[in-house]
């Protein structure tokens, strides 16, 4: 049986949902995202203390972009990667791990928005650094989206790929900080993600713990007051 290591809205969330567009058994295990990730026991399926962490043939895995490719690559008909090969091997290994260019972003305003517990702590300028650098990214989605090929619906010619699943979720999260509006062909790809059944049911479940609290989060304002 695998079992996966989870924080709602972590990370973690984009192996869930690869997870469910593989369609093989699976389990989760949930977790706060909060300083019991650095138990002990936690730590020796993470030695960093992060979300995810995947138990699998008796193995113990981390980093999401090395869980996703192993589990491609260990179920390969579900057509999930894109194998030695294929046309679009490159491709697929290039925007696997661009998602995780997006995420540290993601992170970094999360940190300075939600982490920091302390306005004293927050930085105006390392906020508007880091929305411009998701900015760029998403233009480079756009533009890879925009590309006159046939079947551009999706980030691989070839099709729907756990590419859409990394990036997709590397971009559901960054959507708590930057604006979609002027990015008409990533948002049109986010909105078929949206649709898709192994999407919704990644999502976080009614009563699990929350990292973002707010639909959305601007730039703080350090003469306005308190961060939101």
């Amino acid at each position: 049986m695998i079992t996966l290591h989870h924080c709602p809205q972590s990370r973690s969330m984009r192996v869930l949902w690869l997870l469910e567009e593989l369609g093989v058994p699976y389990r989760t295990r949930v977790h706060a995202f909060d300083k019991s990730l650095r138990d002990p026991e936690f730590l020796s399926l993470s030695p960093a203390g992060r979300v995810p962490a995947l138990e699998i043939d008796g193995e113990r895995m981390f980093e999401s972009a090395a869980i996703m490719e192993y589990l491609c690559e260990r179920f390969p008909d579900a057509g999930m990667g894109r194998l030695p090969g294929d046309m679009d091997r490159m491709a697929w290994l290039v925007w696997l791990h661009f998602a995780e260019t997006v995420s540290q972003h993601v992170a970094a305003l999360t940190q300075q928005h939600i982490l920091f517990y302390n306005d004293t702590m927050r930085s105006p300028v390392v906020m508007k650094l880091e929305a411009a650098r998701l900015q760029k990214c998403f233009a480079a989605i756009e533009a890879r989206l925009s590309t006159p090929v046939e079947n551009r619906d999706h980030l691989l010619t070839s099709g729907f790929s756990a590419c859409d699943v990394a990036v997709g979720h590397a971009v559901y999260l960054a959507r708590y900080f930057v604006r979609t509006e002027g990015f008409p062909e990533l948002e049109k790809w986010m909105a078929r993600n949206a649709e898709r059944p192994a999407f919704q049911a990644s999502l976080p479940k009614d009563g699990e713990a929350l990292i973002y609290r707010q639909d959305f989060y601007p730039v703080w304002d350090q003469n306005a007051g308190a961060a939101p």
